[in-house]
């Protein structure tokens, strides 16, 4: 395990990717310093400078230029930092947890258990899975905390599939065959020799989810459905250049950074995790051992 990570740390791809999710992490923490909050109570809510509808370029007071409505970029993309940490940390983190409570009960028990579960895992998989989001928002009401709870009910079940196969492989070992054959109890025997031998891949699942489900809440507020208006989010902050983004009659790029910057930031967020999570699964996974990124 110690050799693995250290690969992991020479590898220079996935360096790269920690160095943009360390960037991240320190703009994160620094946002009120970065960007100290003109509303205390409220340090979500991105302050305005004025009402008018055509964007002001960087410079002109602020550091990235303004938005439709007179919403600060900078502020917005900092602030947004947090939000994004937030949505993708608590959504795979949810997610996951319960597709690997669901994998595993199925596959470790299997017979009826596994057939019912598995069922209810393709009924779900049937359903688009940014459509059904958004259908749920919709139905809960606008807002950041609804949008995540629709992320998480159709986003559990590439987890409990991904544990469910790991399991089945891992529980004919035999060392699972001596723990039980010498009275080790389920539970002692999923933590101690099965979870343990199986969770890997679906940690690397879960980091190179981190980047998507970002985007995923992003289309969320884009469409109207996901954090409310003025919110520190990204997705928000392209909702507001949708207007924009093609510039004017004569000059298409003149309104660029309103789409780019906070574009730029989803990239480089999505890039990070990606990058950590190739290397980590090339790095873990033996049938790649000979090879590297």
């Amino acid at each position: 395990m110690k050799k693995k990570i250290i690969k992991l740390f020479k590898n220079p791809l996935s360096l790269i990717g920690l160095v943009l999710v360390l960037s991240f992490i320190g703009i994160g923490i620094s946002a009120p310093w970065l960007a100290p909050p003109k509303y205390p109570s409220e340090p979500y809510r991105i302050p305005r400078d004025g009402w008018s509808s055509i964007p002001k370029a960087p410079g002109q007071g602020h550091v990235f230029g303004t938005t439709e409505g007179q919403y600060d970029i900078f502020y917005g993309v900092i602030w947004g930092t947090r939000t994004a940490f937030r949505v993708s940390l608590l959504v795979v983190g949810l997610s996951s947890v319960i597709g690997v409570f669901i994998g595993t009960l199925a596959a470790f028990y299997g017979g009826a258990i596994d057939e019912v579960l598995m069922r209810i895992v393709d009924v779900f998989y049937s359903i688009p899975y940014l459509v059904a989001a958004m259908v749920l928002t919709a139905v809960l009401g606008r807002g950041l905390n609804n949008a995540m709870i629709a992320l998480i009910a159709f986003g559990w079940m590439a987890y409990a599939r991904l544990i469910r196969g790991n399991i089945l492989s891992v529980k004919e070992e035999e060392y699972v065959s001596a723990a039980d054959a010498v009275g080790a109890g389920d539970f002692r025997i999923l933590s101690r020799h099965i979870l343990p031998n199986s969770i890997f891949p679906v940690l690397i699942q879960a980091s190179m989810n981190m980047g998507t489900i970002v985007i995923a809440a992003a289309t969320l507020s884009f469409l109207g459905v996901g954090a409310p208006t003025g919110y520190a989010d990204w997705g928000q902050m392209i909702s507001f250049a949708r207007n924009w983004i093609l510039g004017t009659s004569g000059s298409p790029f003149q309104y660029w950074y309103t789409v780019v910057i906070p574009g730029i930031a989803i990239t480089f967020f999505c890039l990070s995790w990606n990058l950590i999570g190739d290397a980590f699964r090339d790095i873990m996974d033996p049938k790649m051992q000979g090879g590297g990124v």
